[in-house]
Order: structure tokens, then sequence, then C-alpha cells
């Protein structure tokens, strides 16, 4: 089963999203295990520092330290920075891993 309308079928093959069942997600909602989940539908994919401030509960001078030092990737829209939904998730993933370290 296809998720794309003919007309907007990736040229690359390999790219196509493929729907995957499992026994816990009869609906299709499962991933294969390393895939990027779903964002919800609705949910932003760029947010402005402030709102990352908010999400992360970080302040606005630690939030550009994370930026500063690339810990938190951002992009450029027009002449602001955005923080893509994604590389939250990245960031969040690399505190559980430090935090997972032996000390």
């Amino acid at each position: 089963m296809n998720r794309f309308p003919s007309s907007q079928l990736p040229e690359d093959p390999a790219r196509e999203t493929v729907t995957v069942h499992c026994a816990e997600h009869p609906d299709g909602t499962c991933a294969p295990k390393g895939a990027e989940p779903t964002p919800p539908a609705g949910a932003p994919q760029l947010y402005r520092v402030s709102d990352a401030v908010a999400l992360l509960n970080l302040s606005r001078s630690v939030l550009y330290d994370l930026i500063r030092t690339g810990r938190l990737r951002t992009v450029s829209q027009g002449r602001s920075r955005r923080i893509p939904a994604k590389a939250i998730r990245e960031y969040v993933a690399l505190l559980e891993r430090e935090a997972e370290r032996p000390r």
C-alpha cells in the first residue's frame, strides 16, 4: 500500500514510506526499529528559541550556549533561527545516553 498519491511519488523508491503491522499495533502505527517516529499531526516541525526554552524547561542563555557549542542544532529561516523538532529529540536522546554512562 502506497501512502503517496501517484502525482507525489518520490523519485527514489528507497525513500518510499512503508507501513509496518505488528501484534501490538494492527493499525500500522509501528515503525521499523531505529526508524524516526512520525510526529503527531499538527505538531510544529520548527521551534522558535522561546518555544524551545519552554519545551526543554531551560533558560534562554543555556539554550543559546547549547546552540553555540553544537549540542543543539539549528537551521536558518530567513533572518531567524529555528530549532527542528528532530534536533530537540536528538538532544534529549543525547542527555539520556550521557545519563546511562557509568561514572
